[in-house]
């Protein structure tokens, strides 16, 4: 059983590059917890406001249950349910849920193999994280699940996955001219430009192309806000803010909130900018809410 492989062909509604990450965030959290206790079982009702600040934090605007991928992951047979009648689970709704005292777990064979080969884990998490969210993401998202993963080395990539142009950073700072395109910092140290990444619009995860035109040179803080959903990009190239920001310091006001409404800055001319079509794939599925008005 290759158990890489098939938390990588997770059965997931998809369409337009929709994202779903319900499921391999259940699983996600479900590796999480089997570090603490191999066979502990979790019971729906104890660990639903977990699932559901996971979605919240890290689905896509549009909310869902944490019922369903509750449920719906028993098919691809790395999950199982029982309730206190017995095995299998009572289906979606969220009160049966409850009060059948549905509980799942990994199944057995995918525990025995994770007691067997410890490395397991850490291989299906990254997976699951590389496939479904953005490398900014990462860290924080093991730590919110509660994986610790040891560093590997790289090697060759499984059939079928798509390798990264190494040249994207490059491209996208020289086409920003290494300035945040959001607020126009350009910290360096020396020659060496510091605190500046390159920002895929549509996630390279959801078959965003490492190109300029899918890229942007963002700071740090704008990058993590930009793949949060805070931040986004509307009609003529200008900030979006989304209302569900919340911050009353001067310096969330200046930094985050007073952007709403300000062209880009950049790229510089002769360079492509943002195409229209990954601009409308994040607003739809990465942007969380409805944009600040602007003055």
């Amino acid at each position: 059983m290759d158990w890489v492989e098939r938390a990588a062909k997770l059965r997931q509604w998809a369409g337009n590059g929709a994202r779903a990450p319900h499921k391999p965030l259940l699983l996600l959290y479900a590796l999480g917890r089997f570090r603490e206790d191999a066979d502990g079982e979790l019971r729906y009702s104890a660990v639903e406001e977990d699932l559901k600040r996971l979605l919240v934090e890290y689905g896509p605007a549009n909310r869902t249950t944490p019922a369903y991928p509750f449920h719906h992951l028993v098919s691809d047979g790395v999950w199982e349910v029982r309730t206190d009648r017995g095995p299998g689970s009572p289906g979606t709704g969220v009160l049966e849920l409850r009060a059948t005292g549905a509980a799942g777990r990994l199944v057995p064979e995918l525990r025995e193999a994770l007691r067997r080969e410890p490395s397991l884990l850490g291989r299906i998490a990254r997976v699951l994280l590389d496939q479904h969210f953005p490398p900014s993401l990462h860290g924080e998202l093991r730590e919110a699940v509660g994986l610790e993963l040891e560093p590997v080395e790289s090697g060759p990539l499984p059939a079928g996955r798509r390798q990264r142009d190494r040249r994207m950073r490059e491209m996208v700072l020289t086409a920003y001219e290494y300035q945040c395109a959001f607020c126009g910092y350009d910290g360096r140290i020396g020659a060496m430009p510091v605190g500046l990444e390159a920002a895929h619009v549509r996630w390279w995860a959801f078959d965003g192309p490492d190109a300029v035109d899918n890229g942007l040179c963002l700071c740090a803080l704008h990058h993590k806000l930009f793949d949060k959903g805070v931040l986004g990009i509307g009609e003529g190239h200008r900030i979006l803010v989304s209302q569900g920001f919340v911050g009353r310091s001067p310096a969330a006001r200046e930094h985050v909130t007073a952007l709403a409404g300000r062209p880009l800055i950049g790229p510089q001319p002769g360079t492509s900018r943002i195409a229209a079509c990954h601009r409308s794939w994040h607003t739809e599925q990465v942007f969380h809410g409805v944009p600040r008005p602007t003055s």
